[in-house]
């Protein structure tokens, strides 16, 4: 049997200057003599779901429920010190190992917290997953306590979890270091039936950690998103990418477009359960509408937008940008969209767009080219109208509060109109006509994050020479450095304020090709690898082997 679990919360208006009560130290050997005169018995471990509430209750078949009073002192319930460090996917940065017995779980766990405080959420998940009652304190022996410490060093992520006399103290400066504290607490206990005494001290090296998800292509339900947000939030990723409009669909509810959705579509009832579940995980929701290109379900019902190039031939999926209407229903959708995803970023796509994909664009589209010349003299080229097109949606979504990112192949060089500075590069290929090395972005002072398509693009159908990634290259070969095929960019030039961090991503371009509970299994250990590679800026330790061991541990299955 472990010791009470207490979580403290700390109301945002009395972060500073409130008092936390710290029961005394006790020294091991008076720790261990108590342990044994009352007789607590061990649970080996818990249980797990994907974050709901599951499992056993966490006691061994030995448990019992009778007072710790009541119970007689015998050496085969005795407390079996948690030793070694402790073993989470991703791998704890820093732990300084102390001695003593460590924490355990058990049925007598409480967690503790006032449940209108700012870490009632990551409260009620912990005991959820413990199998535990939440009570009132005050703090003692045993227990777990959860407090934001404004000002702790590590940047907002970081917390550090402190296990001793049989209590276990996780401090961070804001929510999610303290959610990431439990993560890791949860994925020792399923890991290693528990904490070892001693510190450990940690934080991410990128502060942009995910998944980017076409559920253009293919529709995904609310459910099966929900389930992927509870596994990236045990991986500690921050981010979800969600790309929902393409060619083939367009799949959120609109209000101000009905005739543009697809038949299989999210609701925003559903959309906003999406964005709740993952705020609570302190996971962001990152939207995408791909423009000018990528357009084909708004084009089927607004054939009149369609780009055509001199012969008459359609471009498939681009919008006329020289037609005003274009860009007044893509930002009616941004409008309209923007209030339902409350997080900094929004995706405005840029790339592909078929005009720029021609040897010659000027000869191909003689009307864009035509244009350029009148609005930017008479070396205004076709690619200053695209750039254009992406500076206005960025100033679209800016003045509703967002930040603008876009894909690679949307920034050009050469023209006589430039991106705009604040849209953040996603480096995603160097297959595309035109496409710029990494190094260039990083030049020009650009924030680049990285989705290398030789590494973390899973393309259903394996179109285009894409072969399914594997989590073992992504392990062993990839890193935050890595934007472009193999090798890194040039030293010092990829550090996380310029190299923030990265997303794996999955791209239905063959929808039927897998199923949703392929896609699920078959993303699983690339997104581990992921997670611990954008964790920790040094070679992993463990083999591969061991580290997908590890990881099948601390998923509980």
């Amino acid at each position: 049997m472990g010791l009470p679990v207490r979580i403290t919360r700390i109301a945002r208006v009395d972060l500073f200057g409130r008092r936390r009560r710290v029961a005394p130290r006790r020294p091991y050997a008076v720790l261990a003599l108590l342990a044994a005169a009352l007789a607590l018995p061990v649970a080996a471990g818990c249980a797990h779901d994907g974050g709901a509430a599951s499992g056993s209750s966490g006691r061994t078949a030995g448990d019992d429920d009778r007072s710790t009073q009541a119970a007689a002192p015998s050496s085969a319930t005795r407390i079996t010190p948690v030793t070694g460090t402790p073993r989470t996917v991703p791998a704890v940065r820093s732990f300084t190992a102390r001695g003593g017995p460590g924490w355990r779980p058990s049925s007598a766990v409480r967690v503790v917290t006032d449940t209108d405080g700012p870490l009632a959420d990551e409260a009620r998940l912990l005991a959820g997953e413990l199998k535990v009652t939440i009570a009132p304190g005050p703090a003692r022996a045993g227990d777990v306590e959860l407090a934001l410490r404004p000002g702790q060093r590590g940047g907002p992520e970081s917390y550090e979890l402190t296990t001793r006399d049989g209590r276990v103290l996780i401090t961070a400066p804001d929510e999610a270091g303290v959610f990431y504290g439990t993560r890791t607490l949860v994925q020792s206990v399923r890991s290693g039936g528990g904490v070892p005494e001693g510190v450990i001290a940690d934080a991410p090296d990128r502060p942009q950690r995910g998944l980017h998800l076409d559920i253009a292509r293919k529709h995904f339900t609310a459910e099966w998103i929900e389930a992927r947000l509870r596994e990236m939030a045990d991986l500690k990723l921050n981010q979800l990418g969600l790309h929902f409009s393409d060619d083939q669909g367009f799949r959120i509810e609109s209000a101000s477009h009905p005739e543009i959705v697809s038949p299989e579509h999210l609701t925003k009832a559903e959309v906003r359960r999406i964005v709740a579940l993952a705020t609570s995980l302190h996971i962001t929701v990152i939207p995408e509408i791909d423009s000018p290109g990528h357009l084909g379900a708004v084009l089927k019902a607004h054939p009149d937008l369609q780009l055509r190039d001199a012969t008459g031939t359609p471009s498939r999926g681009a919008v006329d940008i020289s037609l005003p209407g274009a860009a007044g229903i893509v930002d009616d959708l941004l409008r309209e969209f923007t209030p339902l995803f409350p997080g900094p970023y929004w995706h405005l796509g840029s790339d592909e767009y078929r005009a720029l994909m021609a040897r010659d664009p000027q000869g191909s589209y003689p009307h864009l080219a035509d244009l350029a010349r009148q609005r930017y003299g008479s070396q205004g080229r076709v690619q200053d109208l695209a750039t254009a097109w992406l500076n206005d949606r960025a100033a679209v979504v800016r003045s509703l509060g967002k930040k603008a990112k876009a894909w690679n192949d949307g920034f050009f060089r050469g023209g006589l109109v430039a991106p705009d500075q604040a849209i953040e590069v996603e480096y995603w290929t160097g297959r595309e006509l035109g496409a710029r090395d990494p190094q260039e972005y990083l030049n020009e002072g650009r924030t680049v994050v990285n989705l290398n398509d030789q590494y973390l693009y899973y393309v259903l159908g394996e179109p285009n020479e894409f072969r399914y990634p594997t989590g073992e290259l992504i392990y062993k070969e990839w890193s935050p450095a890595v934007l472009r095929g193999t090798a890194p960019v040039a030293a010092g030039t990829a550090d996380p304020r310029r190299v923030p961090g990265g997303r794996f991503a999955v791209w239905c371009d063959h929808p039927d090709a897998q199923t949703p509970d392929q896609v699920a299994n078959g993303i699983r250990l690339p997104l581990a690898a992921v997670a611990q590679r954008l964790w920790d800026p040094r070679p992993p330790k463990l083999p591969w082997q061991d580290f997908t061991a590890l990881y099948t541990a601390v998923r509980g299955g």
